[in-house]
């Protein structure tokens, strides 16, 4: 009798948690607040840096509201995270409360400046705790330390991941289809280039995929080599991104040029975080669903981004200025191509090696997760920003491959890709995101 007293009540807190999460989800209001933080209060956070940080912050607030709904498996004491022991919360505990706990304490563990204030991280934190309402055997006391406790066990496994202090590449001699110093690139105090930026960030341990004892983990992940410089392939990608990509003179609609403006200002984590929270409203998942899928979506991203590094040093292949600039003095032994030694890009090239696409990578990890998720297409996504030149802008999306299409049409136009090299981070961000989502923080007991 006793245990079908607990199994009802049990039953009765995990609805009450499902209605009041469609009505007002804290994970999909501290998941803003997260992203925010990450984004536009930390400006110079670069989108990897935001990657990791949101999927410390989304994993933490996931492993809190497990450890009261207990519907999925626990990613803390899982293959990929071996040494840290699950979070246990008492029965009752409350799971708005946890999830509220978790994304704040990791929140001013890494950016304590932005606690204090009136519209600062501890007054949020009061005010989302005030508003959850008091539910018949719920515990919010209980609710806040689980929350508490999973942030500091996710915050201690990822000390020493790699992702400081970070590092530079020193290119070698300039030679055809190598990386060597674009326009840009930062310099020490003498003006001497830096080299290739974030190097050790090929190596930060991943999130969601176990690493072999033997070779890197990316492995499996990675896109095969680019195009022959002597390519029908390399040509005809060479020569779109030369017409469309210039900043002088190229064949760029007005239409692109705001997409490419667009999307060098966003990274993955602020676009697809937000597409995530819009369909998770419009769907009305629960509040353990909207924990475990913006984890998955973080880790997938994530790990994207870091595959995507490890392939870049490995092939340390040029990017387009370097490419069409020596054009015109060298020879890549393509009769189809020309150089212009004058050539300048539209919007400015990252200093590092050019292939793969790291927001191709990071951004299909992003969709492809999404895909399985919320399915592929018949959404209505909208993304609203203020860009640098522009101003207000917002683009509105109906599929998740319309956003994917527009990030690749934005690094062409731009002028910092080759169109190769959209597609094989493509490739490389639906094969992470394909083992994340079937390999962690998978459902128990038959829930979906």
């Amino acid at each position: 009798m006793r245990s079908t007293v607990r199994a009802c009540l049990v039953l009765l807190v995990l609805v009450f948690s499902s209605s009041a999460a469609r009505a007002d989800d804290v994970v999909l209001q501290w998941n803003k607040i997260a992203v925010d933080t990450l984004t536009t209060q930390t400006p110079g956070l670069t989108p990897f840096h935001q990657a990791r940080f949101a999927a410390i912050i989304q994993l933490a607030v996931f492993e809190a509201v497990n450890a009261i709904t207990g519907e999925y498996e626990s990613y803390l004491g899982s293959p990929v995270a071996p040494t840290a022991t699950p979070v246990v919360a008492p029965f009752g505990a409350s799971a708005e409360a946890a999830a509220v706990a978790a994304a704040h304490a990791v929140l001013v563990k890494y950016f304590p400046g932005n606690a204090p204030g009136p519209t600062g991280l501890d007054a949020k934190r009061a005010a989302s705790l005030a508003a959850i309402p008091d539910g018949p055997g719920t515990s919010e006391a209980d609710g806040v330390a689980a929350g508490i406790a999973a942030a500091t066990k996710v915050t201690d496994e990822r000390v020493g991941d790699g992702s400081s202090p970070s590092t530079f590449y020193t290119p070698a001699a300039p030679q055809n289809g190598v990386w060597s110093i674009t326009p840009g690139c930062p310099t020490d105090a003498s003006g001497n280039p830096l080299g290739g930026t974030l190097l050790n960030w090929r190596d930060v341990r991943p999130f969601g995929v176990v690493r072999p004892a033997v070779g890197h983990w990316s492995a499996p992940f990675m896109p095969g080599p680019p195009p022959a410089l002597t390519s029908n392939q390399y040509a005809k990608d060479y020569n779109e991104v030369k017409a469309k990509g210039a900043l002088v003179g190229a064949d760029r609609p007005a239409d692109r040029a705001v997409v490419a403006r667009f999307y060098a200002a966003l990274s993955p984590t602020s676009l697809f975080h937000t597409a995530a929270r819009q369909l998770a409203e419009a769907r009305g998942d629960s509040l353990s669903e909207n924990a475990r899928n913006l984890a998955l979506i973080s880790i997938a991203t994530n790990d994207s981004l870091i595959a995507s590094f490890a392939t870049k040093y490995h092939y340390d292949f040029w990017r387009p200025v370097t490419a069409i600039r020596a054009g015109a003095t060298t020879a890549d032994g393509n009769s189809k191509t020309e150089g212009d030694i004058n050539f300048a890009t539209f919007l400015a090239t990252p200093c590092f090696p050019s292939y793969p696409s790291n927001h191709a990578s990071g951004s299909n990890g992003a969709a492809e997760t999404m895909r399985r998720i919320y399915g592929a297409a018949g959404h209505s996504i909208t993304m609203s920003a203020t860009i640098p030149v522009i101003g207000a802008t917002t683009l509105t999306y109906s599929s998740l491959k319309q956003i994917t299409n527009d990030v690749d049409d934005a690094r062409i136009y731009g002028g910092m890709h080759f169109r190769f090299e959209q597609e094989a981070g493509a490739r490389l961000g639906n094969d992470v995101a394909t083992y994340v989502y079937k390999n962690n923080l998978r459902p128990l007991h038959g829930a979906n």
